[in-house]
């Protein structure tokens, strides 16, 4: 039996296990990404981890979150993350240059080769056929001393593009109608491979859209074929030498199959407030728009904006809309400028921001009271735009741009004058350095720490036996913004978890702080999908620092559970379903684990009531929690 591509890159960058799925593996990586609010604590553990240089081919840290620099703790933050760049050879990418995913895809990705990223839309260079797996801030430190992620093998879906696209039918549409298919769960456990004959109308910037919105699916990682649209993409960014071919065999094994007829597909909007809430943009159009806002890591590459430009060309933005624009790097945004894109935008009505990832992260352009915003990004997650009230729907470029000179939401097919189908791509495309400044090695290079930088918390050996009380109980699909919220005034504490404590389940439950820290040991309960969305592993540490010790959910999203892994957390999930409504808040539990079986007996110890629960994990994993979290666990092993 034939390999799919997934497994033909796990056997090239296999270092120990075996390429069977659910099975343990040690991968070897190529290539680790950062984001600042994210790199600060990266940095913080790689430094603790103590070595002398970075173990991985090429390693870049990115400056595209936290520029608004409203006070000094951003600019002390990104000081921080230079000046350990100058000590490990790091590149660094200084603020204006753009949106980590976007630049990383157009300068740095490999077909077949393996990327760690500390963000959770790390799988976007998989439009290039590299595996491009998001993880926690420690993992990628690990990776960047050791050079290696341990994973378990996930299972393989194969997602069959078959049929065109109508005009207007953008790549954003056929990701959001696989999130309709397969929901925000539906990938967990899964890297998604493309094929079928649908893939060869979509260019890699096309490819990458999808999969960066595979995230929104749970998904560990998607990826596309490397073929003759790749390396025309690495020509055209002056890396040809950077190709590889990269197939699966045709009688590849997979574990399941999705076909997405493209002919058949119209333009797609997700309602608030989940990525997955889809419907067709035709079944509710008419909807007063107050914002749009075009751009983030899914939706602003040149072919992206330059497909704005088209529809608003001649075209006045409707009174009543503010419509902004933010370019996904600064290679793009001088491509703009030069081709006159840019004045066609401007003339149009439209605020052209920043080379970053501004709005998408919270980081301004909150909307007004109530407001509806029309957003090309991924998420839109209850007050994750800045405004509570807001009702934001995602939709795609060509949607956003149709709907801001209407004034209300409507598909454009067939009703621009334009076509969109057609965007030339220059035959080379500028390639911005100014922004980048390639560090060597310096083992000596002074770290600069700021006041509001302050050591990550570090936890303790698990004990055999665990009392504790539930803090919080929560319903289904608890994301990472509702556990530690993103936004322009906490986005400056993410170097600052005591800080950034007072806040954590703020929007669910605004006495959450008060309730923990007046408890020793803390349990929470979750419900389906915990932990889905952003990677920030604040999420772990700021429970931590609140005395949590344990999360006992229904199920767990990928990335967070690592998190909580690694922070010594104990992921627990029911034995029985039932168990999970039987709980209450307030409850107080006694945890019996048994470090053989990692099988764990609850007593309720009010109404004596006995249940299980099992350890979320792998032996390994639970190796790490019983230590005190990764760092005490390396600490003992190395």
């Amino acid at each position: 039996m034939g390999l799919s591509m997934t497994y033909k890159v796990l056997e090239n960058n296999k270092i120990d296990g075996k390429v069977i799925s659910g099975m343990d593996i040690k991968l070897k990586i190529n290539q680790t990404l950062t984001q600042d609010t994210t790199g600060t604590m990266v940095y913080l553990q790689l430094l603790e981890l103590g070595v002398s240089k970075k173990a991985v081919d090429r390693a870049v840290a990115y400056i595209d979150h936290n520029t608004l620099q409203l006070g000094f703790e951003n600019a002390d933050d990104h000081a921080f993350i230079e000046s350990v760049c100058k000590r490990f050879g790091i590149i660094y990418s200084k603020a204006g240059n753009g949106i980590c995913h976007q630049l990383h895809l157009e300068r740095f990705a490999v077909p077949g080769d393996v990327l760690i990223g500390s963000d959770s839309h790390t799988p976007t260079c998989g439009g290039a056929g590299m595996l491009a797996i998001g993880a926690g801030g420690l993992d990628v430190a690990i990776a960047l001393s050791h050079g290696y992620y341990e994973m378990k093998v996930p299972k393989v879906m194969n997602i069959i593009l078959t049929g065109k696209r109508s005009e207007g039918v953008g790549a954003k549409d056929i990701i959001l109608q696989i999130l309709k298919v397969l929901s925000v769960k539906g990938g967990v456990n899964y890297v998604l491979e493309y094929s079928g004959e649908g893939i060869q109308s979509l260019s890699v910037t096309d490819r990458a859209t999808i999969c960066n919105m595979g995230a929104e699916l749970g998904a560990t990682t998607s990826i596309f074929p490397s073929d003759d649209a790749t390396l025309d993409y690495l020509k055209r960014q002056g890396r040809s030498e950077d190709f590889k071919e990269l197939f699966a065999d045709d009688d590849a094994h997979y574990d399941d199959v999705l076909k997405v007829d493209l002919s058949s597909l119209k333009p797609q909007v997700a309602q608030p407030h989940s990525p997955d809430n889809v419907i067709d943009v035709d079944k509710i159009e008419g909807i007063k728009v107050d914002q749009v806002a075009i751009g983030s890591c899914t939706n602003a590459s040149y072919s992206d904006l330059m497909t704005v430009a088209k529809i608003l060309k001649g075209r006045t933005v409707a009174p009543e809309v503010s419509l902004t624009i933010s370019p996904g790097s600064s290679s793009v945004l001088k491509m703009l400028t030069d081709n006159g894109a840019i004045s066609d935008m401007i003339e149009a009505g439209a605020r052209i921001l920043e080379a970053s990832c501004g709005p998408c992260i919270g980081m301004g352009q909150a909307p007004k009271s109530d407001a509806v915003s029309l957003r090309t990004f991924n998420r839109n997650f209850k007050g994750r735009c800045g405004t509570a009230s807001a009702n934001v729907y995602l939709v795609s470029p060509e949607t956003a741009a149709w709907s801001s000179i209407k004034g209300h939401l409507e598909s454009p097919v067939g009703k621009t004058g334009v076509d969109l189908k057609e965007i030339v791509w220059p035959d080379y495309f500028d390639r911005v350095n100014s922004y980048f400044v390639n560090y060597e090695l310096n083992p000596k290079a002074e770290i600069i720490m700021g006041s509001n930088i302050k050591p990550f918390p570090l936890n303790v050996p698990l004990p055999e036996r665990l009392e504790g009380k539930v803090i919080l109980k929560t319903g289904d699909n608890i994301t990472t913004d509702d556990i530690v919220p993103s936004s322009s005034n906490l986005l400056p504490l993410r170097s600052n978890v005591p800080e950034l404590s007072k806040y954590c389940f703020q929007s669910i439950d605004p006495e959450f702080y008060n309730r923990s820290r007046n408890n020793k040991v803390g349990i929470i309960i979750g419900g389906e999908n915990y932990g889905q969305g952003s990677s920030r592993e604040h999420a772990a540490l700021v429970p931590l620092y609140l005395g949590i010790r344990a999360v006992i959910a229904r199920s767990f999203a990928r990335i967070h559970k690592g998190n909580l892994i690694n922070s010594g957390i104990l992921p627990l999930i029911f034995e029985s379903a039932f168990d999970y409504e039987k709980i209450s808040e307030g409850a107080h539990l006694e945890l019996k684990i048994n470090f053989e079986s990692m099988v764990i007996e609850a007593i309720d110890t009010q109404n004596r009531r006995r249940f299980k629960l099992l350890f979320d994990g792998s032996d390994r994993d639970f190796e790490i929690v019983k230590a005190g979290g990764a760092i005490l666990y390396l600490r003992g092993a190395l």
